[in-house]
């Protein structure tokens, strides 16, 4: 699947909702708010669910 900048994602196996901030050769940076810093990390593109299919919604 390709993400956009702005697109709410999931982590396959759980965790807190993701913002894209940017993908490049099937890798996708990701920001989150942990509670006391905002986080950053690139997933594979395989790693991760849209955000609406993540809640059920």
């Amino acid at each position: 699947m390709v993400y956009v900048v702005s697109d709410e994602v999931m982590h396959k196996s759980g965790g807190q909702r993701m913002v894209v901030t940017g993908e490049s050769g099937g890798m996708v940076e990701c920001r989150w708010y942990d509670g006391y810093s905002v986080q950053r990390e690139a997933f594979h593109e395989d790693e991760l669910l849209p955000g609406e299919c993540a809640s059920g919604e």
